[in-house]
């Protein structure tokens, strides 16, 4: 799925997923070999592709939703 990451004022990672019209901050982020895994304030996990990271944001990205 597409999900666009920006950062709000106080400078948190945000996530933006257009199709479900949801706004979130991301609580946990863990680092493995290839992704990254963003754990939502709502409990939902996404997967990033190291890859696919933005160096700038607000990016839109894909997502892979894990939980």
């Amino acid at each position: 799925m597409k999900v666009m990451l920006r950062q709000n004022a106080a400078g948190h990672l945000i996530v933006y997923v257009a199709k479900k019209d949801l706004e979130e901050e991301v609580v946990k982020e863990v680092e493995e070999e290839d992704n990254k895994i963003f754990t939502l304030a709502n409990g939902w996990e996404l997967s990033i592709a190291k890859a696919d990271f933005p160096e700038r944001l607000p990016q839109t990205v894909e997502a892979k939703r894990l939980s």
